[in-house]
């Protein structure tokens, strides 16, 4: 069983996409650094040796991942708050930070749930 930052990987799943189990790791990552390592990202987490297993936990804890990336992007978004940058001030009223359109999207962030016409139940009409 193969524990990489206290994150378990499943061992019926391919090595590339197990490793996305841990926050921080995308695909990308995953094979780069299983190509790097010349391990085939289409084995078993089980069929790993010892010494692969161990040079596989290194190469992932050398990178900011779970806990530490958190923290840190956290952090980056404290500090657009307290600078009162644009994409802070829309952090903090929880709208979105990155140019997307708030007319038509975004609703149930914003609170406005829009009733059309024909939403919710018919009500039978009496001839």
């Amino acid at each position: 069983m193969l524990r990489i930052s206290g994150i378990t990987i499943p061992d019926n799943k391919r090595l590339e996409i197990g490793l996305t189990a841990v926050y921080g790791v995308g695909r990308p990552l995953a094979q780069s650094t299983l190509i790097d390592l010349g391990i085939d990202p289409g084995s078993k987490p089980k069929d790993l040796t010892d010494s692969q297993e161990a040079a596989l936990r290194d190469a992932i804890e050398k990178r900011p991942v779970e806990g530490e990336l958190k923290r840190e992007i956290a952090a980056n978004i404290r500090r657009l708050r307290d600078i009162k940058a644009h994409r802070g001030i829309r952090h903090l009223r929880r709208l979105p930070a990155r140019g997307q359109r708030t007319k038509t999207n975004s609703r149930t962030v914003r609170g406005n749930v829009r009733k059309t016409m024909t939403s919710g139940r018919r009500k039978l009409e009496k001839t």
